[in-house]
């Protein structure tokens, strides 16, 4: 008979201490790994002002030649002391300094031992009312190690330097303090505890200053994606009746060519009737489609009841643009002819859109419109002066050149928008009489006008 395997109840379940103590082993090594490294961590700069961006570094610099000559006097003069040890133990206060702005673990361990050889050499020559084991300047020559580690690791880290400094301390004057010396370990743990938290404060404002950077990024990144998105959805709904046109042609077509056909064959007239059922399920899918994107929007007027532009609609486009008060002139060159939709109606719209521009942007400024007819592509062209008044604060989104720029790769065709040599501001476009299909994932880039 096979043996049953005991099954434990909820109350038998392993201790939380026990579970605790396995959870907390590796933040313990974790901690004791961050306690002992070597590994480089530099000082950041200040992200603004740019031009004081090396000022900490040139703080620290200078802090370490003075730690380093009141160790050296206070030796001296203080305690009696001479010889090579006095300017041996200068140059560590300095050099641990000098090292925390790139190596900060490594540094306060280096201002440890010196602290303590420090404290051994003047064991021997501490006089009445004398400190002991810090120098009245020892705890200046530390502190700056302690903010510099405070700086740049977590708050958990800062709290151990601190308690392994004091720690230290305490031990050393309660088992090897000479007679007569006088203790300031209460006031070493006033500074030290100043020093940390002011360095937490400085990390934290540092951190979330780098997050809001990193956020505003994120979040100008989603405005212009979803402008995008936004763009090519009107785009969309605008072409619904061009592409509804042609197929409603193609289904009527379908339909008549039989009548068309002297004694037409089974064969011919099931071919025509799939083309025509083939063309109204298209339709038919196109309209549903294009209904849920409308539906986004009802209002806008990319609906059925109203005929999208053409250029033979620029007239009263500009006569509007001169009745908000700017100055426009137009010229067309070549042969003017009917082009097909979806080329009339991306040039109005880009024509439409820079008007719009130099009437936020360039108030007061004139504006030439110019349209060419060349024998495969259509040219366009609209600049305008430099504004006579100051523009208004904009509302917008600032994303109209993103528009345009996608009625133009639609199309196979380029955008370009600049400044002018003059001060003014040109945007030009070329698009293809006969459009071919762009690169599927491909848009062509907003190029800079020259």
């Amino acid at each position: 008979m096979p043996r049953l395997k005991p099954v434990s109840h909820p109350s038998e379940s392993p201790a939380p201490d026990a579970r605790q103590s396995r959870g907390g082993r590796p933040a313990l090594r974790g901690l004791a790994r961050e306690l002992f490294t070597l590994k480089r961590d530099p000082l950041p700069k200040m992200s603004r002002p740019r031009w004081l961006a090396w000022l900490p570094h040139v703080v620290i610099g200078y802090a370490a030649v003075p730690c380093g000559v009141l160790t050296g006097m206070l030796l001296n003069d203080h305690y009696g002391i001479r010889g090579a040890a006095v300017l041996g133990l200068s140059l560590l206060s300095s050099v641990s300094v000098l090292l925390s702005m790139f190596r900060p673990i490594a540094a306060w361990w280096l201002g440890l031992v010196t602290a303590a050889l420090i404290a051994w050499v003047i064991h021997d020559h501490v006089g009445q009312g004398q400190s002991w084991p810090w120098t009245p300047a020892g705890p200046f020559t530390i502190a700056p190690l302690i903010l510099m580690v405070a700086l740049r690791v977590p708050p958990r880290v800062t709290v151990c330097v601190i308690g392994i400094t004091l720690a230290l301390s305490g031990l050393a004057e309660a088992a090897l303090s000479p007679p007569y010396s006088q203790t300031i370990i209460a006031g070493v743990a006033l500074l030290f505890g100043f020093v940390g938290i002011l360095g937490y404060a400085l990390r934290a404002t540092r951190l979330a200053r780098g997050k809001l950077v990193e956020q505003e990024s994120l979040t100008e990144e989603e405005r212009a994606r979803r402008t995008l998105l936004e763009e090519r959805s009107r785009i969309a709904r605008e072409l619904h009746d061009v592409v509804a046109h042609h197929m409603s042609v193609i289904s009527i077509q379908a339909q008549v060519a039989p009548h068309l056909v002297e004694n037409p064959s089974e064969e011919l007239k099931e071919n025509l009737a799939g083309i025509r059922e083939n063309a109204l399920e298209a339709l038919t899918e196109l309209r549903r489609v294009l209904g849920v994107l409308r539906s986004e929007n009802p209002d806008d007027p990319a609906n059925p009841h109203h005929p999208q532009p053409t250029l033979a609609e620029l007239d009263g486009l500009v006569d509007n643009v001169r009745g908000a008060g700017l100055d426009v002139t137009t010229a067309i060159a070549g042969i003017r002819r009917p082009l097909t939709p979806g080329v009339e109606l991306t040039a109005y719209r880009i024509v439409q859109e820079a008007l719009s521009n130099c009437l936020r942007h360039a108030p007061g400024s004139q504006v030439e419109v110019g349209i060419a007819y060349g024998p495969r592509e259509l040219h366009l062209c609209i600049a305008n002066t430099v504004p006579t008044r100051t523009a208004p604060p904009s509302q917008g989104a600032g994303h109209g050149l993103l528009g345009m720029r996608e009625r133009a790769g639609m199309l196979g065709g380029e955008l370009a928008a600049g400044p002018r040599p003059d001060g003014g501001y040109e945007v030009s476009a070329v698009l293809p009489m006969d459009p071919q299909d762009p690169p599927a994932g491909t848009a062509p880039e907003t190029k800079k006008a020259p």
